[in-house]
């Protein structure tokens, strides 16, 4: 890339809509297998789990580990659309017309910035610097010693005692003060204290950047007290992605009746990758044993498994090695997969709490579904009174009419997938 594209890359702008999305190498999409029509007699327990089995109860995921997991699943950033809101006047930005800058973007195999540097550069290289908050999308050191690197990179307590206790960083030198995975810092209190003391520490002109995976309130009220006067880059909420994935749901009486419509879907329609989610792991479980028997291609996701076993089930899946990914809330965010074209809600997902329909979650399931501009088909499974008023619910929440499909009608299901 000519130093001039760069430039143009990252012209100061004030709305960043549908911008360049880097195309991963993943396997092309192949054509579901056909499980054949009408019903299946499984041998399996009449019921895989009782209703009032709780969600996903495995081990429970740390923000490191949700944070990690969020930079494995997340290789290339969805085309949702971006805006730059400005809170204060950025003066005098600059292209990226320094020669040795470009230089070493290239030597570090960079071609092209992705939407979050094309929105963040402008404002990081303000001249003069400017604050920022933006949404992206998760040593030791002996007494007396001087950090003499550019660059130095550290959790906040090997920071702060490097810097307050050991002196081995000067301060008043620092020039750029880099936060990143604000969320999971502020999850841990010794984490948010530490990075308060240190930015406290700093000189007045230091330029104050914050980066985090997600912005509830919480987030938000922590960046808005360590960065003053900055300019917020954030993503628009994924609702206005909807209207390229098409909703429909179906009723059915029991699991038996569910796998029956899971085989005529797989049986009528031409599936790339897909993923099925379940209330509870037993179900994710018995499900999987089901459709591995029946010849499928299947990774299971749940929460008992450690971090590195989610990493190499998400990884295989990524690769194309398994067409089905059965999993609980675990995947529910962050799941990018260019070619994931049918999401299943075996089990409409409901608070733990009261028992209501969990809108949040409903549109994280079905947006891993339509990814990257494409359309997307969600399939809701309904099987009772109850799960009939949760979508009912779902549907008034965000005013999207979700059609019932008939299961058993094959030219109905085959017209769903042209």
């Amino acid at each position: 890339m000519a130093d001039d594209e760069w430039g143009a890359a990252v012209a100061p702008t004030q709305q960043f809509e549908n911008l360049a999305v880097n195309k991963s190498s993943a396997p092309k999409p192949s054509a579901g297998r056909g499980m054949g029509r009408g019903n299946t007699t499984l041998n399996s327990p009449q019921r895989p789990g009782p209703s009032g089995d709780s969600d996903d109860s495995g081990k429970e995921l740390t923000a490191g580990d949700t944070s990690l997991l969020n930079k494995i699943c997340i290789r290339n950033l969805s085309p949702l659309r971006l805006t730059l809101k400005f809170n204060t006047r950025i003066p005098n930005l600059r292209y990226i017309q320094k020669p040795e800058l470009l230089k070493g973007i290239y030597g570090m195999g960079f071609s092209f910035p992705s939407k979050i540097q094309e929105s963040a550069l402008p404002a990081l290289l303000a001249d003069p610097p400017t604050n920022m908050i933006a949404q992206s999308q998760s040593g030791t050191v002996a007494r007396g010693e001087k950090v003499r690197e550019q660059i130095v990179v550290g959790t906040p307590g090997t920071l702060l005692d490097w810097c307050i206790k050991f002196k081995a960083i000067a301060m008043s030198a620092i020039k750029v003060f880099v936060l990143d995975e604000a969320d999971v810092m502020i999850s841990q209190q010794g984490h948010q204290d530490q990075s308060i003391r240190l930015q406290r520490a700093l000189s007045q002109d230091c330029q104050l950047l914050l980066f985090s995976a997600t912005y509830d309130q919480t987030v938000m009220m922590f960046a808005q007290a360590m960065i003053k006067d900055a300019i917020t880059i954030r993503l628009r909420k994924e609702e206005e992605s909807l209207d390229n994935i098409k909703q429909y749901y179906i009723s059915c009486g029991s699991d038996v009746e569910k796998f029956d419509a899971i085989t005529n879907i797989y049986g009528a329609i031409t599936i790339g990758q897909s993923m099925i989610f379940c209330r509870t792991r037993r179900t994710a479980s018995w499900l999987a044993s089901e459709m591995t028997r029946q010849g499928h291609a299947v990774a299971l996701l749940s929460g008992e498994l450690e971090t590195a076993q989610r990493h190499d089930v998400i990884e295989r899946f990524r690769d194309g090695k398994e067409k089905v990914l059965i999993t609980t809330n675990v995947s529910a965010r962050g799941l990018d997969i260019e070619q994931v074209t049918v999401v299943i809600n075996y089990d409409l997902p409901t608070d733990q709490t009261n028992q209501e329909p969990d809108y949040e979650t409903y549109l994280h399931r079905i947006g891993r579904t339509g990814r990257f501009g494409k359309n997307g088909l969600a399939i809701n499974f309904v099987d009772g009174r109850r799960s009939m008023e949760i979508l009912q619910k779902i549907q008034q929440h965000f005013n999207k009419q979700i059609l019932k499909l008939d299961a058993t009608d094959f030219e109905e299901i085959e017209k769903i997938g042209s």
